[in-house]
């Protein structure tokens, strides 16, 4: 996971409980779990957005070679 061991995440988690102290960590834990939350969320939307914009101009473009083939 990004060239990370664990002793260096131990190490990373030891010093985020210094700086916040072991009352803040469940709370920046929460807001961190629905930023990452609201962000997957948001890419979901976008994606769909795109595929079904996608999805309409091939269609769009079928029935138009469609209506050409036969007139």
């Amino acid at each position: 996971m990004f060239g990370l061991q664990p002793w260096h995440l131990i190490v990373i988690l030891a010093v985020a409980l210094i700086i916040f102290g072991p009352s803040r960590l469940p709370e920046i834990g929460k807001a961190i779990g629905s930023s990452i939350r609201e962000f997957r969320d948001a890419a979901t939307t976008t994606q769909d957005a795109i595929r079904s914009g996608v999805e309409g101009k091939r269609s769009e473009s079928d029935s138009k070679s469609d209506s050409e083939n036969k007139g």
